[in-house]
Formats: structure tokens, sequence, C-alpha cells
């Protein structure tokens, strides 16, 4: 088994020293993803634009991986205010609806106050 780590270029990586994501054999280990563009480094001010980039970023990342969504086995939702996790569910159910993943939705603080939520997934590759 080899064990392969995947940058999106978020300088947050480097600065922190962890990776995007972490791929050890089928598993794909994604680690919690923010509304930012990294291409940019700019985040939107609403929480359904966040969790919609939160979402292209994870697929990215999972693509890297040879994964997609529908091979999602867990997901954390990270939200300061559960009261905004509604307004994200037709996204999440438009990526996680047919794989229906387990899920957690947690309310806790996030690293920086214009962060609105963060998905941290972990995938298992089908053979």
């Amino acid at each position: 088994m080899t064990r392969r780590l995947i940058s999106s270029g978020s300088t947050f990586e480097q600065e922190i020293g962890y990776s995007r994501a972490v791929v050890d054999g089928d598993w794909v280990f994604v680690s919690g993803t923010t509304g930012f563009d990294y291409a940019t480094m700019t985040i939107a001010d609403g929480i359904v634009e966040q969790a919609e980039q939160c979402l292209r970023n994870v697929e990215a990342a999972l693509a890297e991986a040879g994964a997609s969504f529908a091979d999602v086995v867990r997901v954390h939702y990270i939200l300061p205010k559960p009261e905004d996790f509604p307004s994200c569910w037709p996204a999440l159910r438009k990526c996680f609806g047919e794989s229906r993943p387990a899920a957690t939705m947690i309310s806790a603080g996030l690293a920086d106050p214009r962060m609105r939520i963060e998905i941290e997934v972990t995938a298992r590759k089908r053979s």
C-alpha cells in the first residue's frame, strides 16, 4: 500500500502543515475543507455559496485521488451557526443524495470568522 499526499495549493496547508487529502490504499481522507476559492484565496459571504465552494474543493481532491462523491462513506459538517445548516441541504443532497454517507453536523468555531462551513470526508475507492 502506498500513501500519497494531495495538495490544493492553499497557503493554509503549507503554513499549518497538513495535506488537503491523504490517499492510503483504497482509502481517501479529505481534510476539513472550507469555502475558500484556493486559486484566488477569496471566500464568499453567503453560507450557500461557501457550501458550494467547499463541495467543489472536496470534489477536486477526490478526483485527484481517483475517487468521487459516490465513494464517500463518511462526512462531517462543521458550522459555527447550526441554524445555517438547512440552507445548505440542497447543495449537500446534490452531491451525496445517491451515496448517502454516514454524516454528522457539529457546531463549533472555525479558524477564521469569515468561514461559515467546513466539510471533511472519508471515501473508499471502489475496486
